[in-house]
């Protein structure tokens, strides 16, 4: 489907300003609304809201239907009157990075109040709205609930490591923990409560003010995730819960033994056996969460790069076919259009050009692309069509100020004569270039609005350390950042 023009901010909701050491659903999420609307912008982007696991990474998350709690606002707790004001008064967070660890804490001390305050009884019509809530997403939350009891009974280990009984899933296994571990499935269900109750209320004041929210669909889940265990016979694993295969990219000039990203495969005949029903739920769950939603490495619904699993890096691997027509008529069939945007990047193929236009599908065009090359490049915004979102970068790329100060000659030569500029502030003529282009959305990290260098880049592939972690500080987009958008917006009929 076609989306109407407009341009937005890519910012993910942990980046957002406030005081709890990670961005959260509060005040600031609300205040950032306010600047997207009064910079005249229609979207604004974010990553999976799933609940992260190793290495914090949105990407790798414990479930594909789960929120993420860390994102639960203190304030909104105290307003709801599940902890005291006094609880949130003396803390101390650095500004403009998140502190994961220091901040997993502190929410995790919070929530256990709020649990507490809500099994004391005085919060009727929250008890109320809470069984609502279980009654609803019961298909679900109940497992997601049981499989963080479980881990946290386990040290955190994977759920391969677990017993025979409770890896396999047996019924009387399940049965005697959600017995024995009631109290603490039940806090994990409330702590999914506060986080989706707290999401509606960003996402309707963000429609109100008539900003879409596009939201993120990894390809891939983790294979630690209930995802895998409560669906083993729909992934490609051994007997024991480990997989046969991963998946990864194979080796090219950047990369001489590839990437192995380590996710499980699905197995594709199984899911089409089942009408796709896992797919189906998950797609038709994620656009209740978004008004959009952006599918992350959309090659791979044609392709998969499949790695034996115990290798140690990609080159053994082989390319496998994926049933990605099927799965889309299927989508198409039984949740009707989709506003999906494909995430076409990397090694595309006429096969993967075919899918995402069949589909109907925009694809994705990045400025930080477009030059050291020659006029055809399909990142030049006189190359572009209108069924396309332009980004200045994406939260893989470095920021557009670091990614001009160190590019080669050549390519700054490149981007001095097309955009007749000299590139005093790059980020604003990519930003420019992008707005002014015919695609239909334009995109924008709020790191390029702010002219931030690669210190503040979002994430760096293929590394571990200090990734996820940029913040906006308080009171950082400034009044004339925001006038400045809005009269290019304008400007350009978005």
């Amino acid at each position: 489907m076609r989306f109407p023009r407009g341009s937005g901010i890519l910012l993910h909701p942990t980046s957002l300003a406030g005081k709890f050491g990670v961005g959260d659903l509060g005040p600031s999420a609300f205040e950032f609304v306010d600047q997207l609307h009064a910079a005249a912008q229609k979207y604004w982007q974010i990553l999976p809201l799933s609940p992260t696991g190793a290495g914090n990474s949105p990407y790798s998350a414990y479930s594909a239907f789960a929120g993420n709690t860390l994102l639960i606002s203190p304030e909104q707790l105290v307003s709801d009157k599940l902890i005291s004001a006094a609880t949130i008064k003396s803390v101390s967070f650095a500004e403009g990075r998140v502190d994961f660890e220091a901040a997993r804490i502190y929410k995790h001390e919070i929530l256990a109040e709020a649990f507490e305050t809500f099994r004391s009884g005085n919060t009727t019509e929250l008890s109320e709205d809470f069984a609502a809530f279980c009654r609803e997403h019961f298909w679900w939350l109940d497992d997601y609930a049981l499989f963080v009891a479980l881990k946290k009974s386990h040290d955190r280990a994977p759920w391969f490591e677990w017993s025979d009984a409770l890896r396999s899933r047996s019924l009387d296994a399940i049965d005697q923990v959600r017995s024995q571990m009631s109290r603490e499935i039940q806090a994990e269900q409330f702590a999914q409560f506060l986080f989706f109750r707290q999401w509606s209320a960003v996402k309707n004041y963000a429609n109100a003010n008539e900003i879409n929210i596009i939201g993120d669909i990894p390809i891939f889940v983790a294979l630690d995730s209930v995802d895998v265990w409560c669906n083993q016979k729909q992934f490609k694993l051994n007997d024991d819960g480990t997989p046969t295969v991963v998946a990864g990219v194979p080796p090219d000039y950047f990369s001489k033994t590839g990437q192995l990203w380590g996710n499980p495969i699905y197995d594709w005949q199984a899911m089409a056996a089942d009408d796709f029903g896992w797919w189906t739920a998950r797609v038709a769950f994620a656009m209740r969460l978004c008004n959009a939603m952006r599918l992350d490495h959309f090659i791979g619904f044609v392709r998969n790069w499949e790695v034996p699993g115990k290798d140690e890096t990609a080159e053994n691997g082989a390319w496998a076919d994926v049933s990605g027509e099927l799965l889309f008529a299927t989508l198409k069939r039984r949740l009707g259009d989709l506003p999906i945007i494909a995430e076409d990047l990397g090694s595309v193929t006429p096969e993967v050009e075919r899918l995402r236009d069949n589909c109907g599908f925009p694809g994705m065009r990045i400025m930080q692309y477009a030059f050291g090359g020659d006029a055809y490049n399909t990142n030049l915004p006189h190359n572009y069509r209108q069924n396309t979102v332009s980004y200045t970068g994406t939260h893989d790329n470095d920021t557009s100020a670091g990614w001009y100060t160190s590019a080669d000659k050549n390519a700054k030569k490149h981007a001095k004569q097309y955009l007749r500029s000299n590139m005093k502030e790059p980020h604003w003529e990519l930003i420019r270039a992008s707005l002014s282009s015919v695609a239909d959305v334009a995109i924008i990290p709020a790191q390029d609005l702010l002219g931030l260098d690669s210190e503040y880049r979002m994430n760096t592939p293929a590394t571990e350390l200090g990734n996820w972690e940029w913040r906006l500080k308080d009171d950082e987009l400034t009044p004339n950042i925001i006038e400045r958008l809005n009269e290019l917006t304008k400007e350009f009929g978005r």
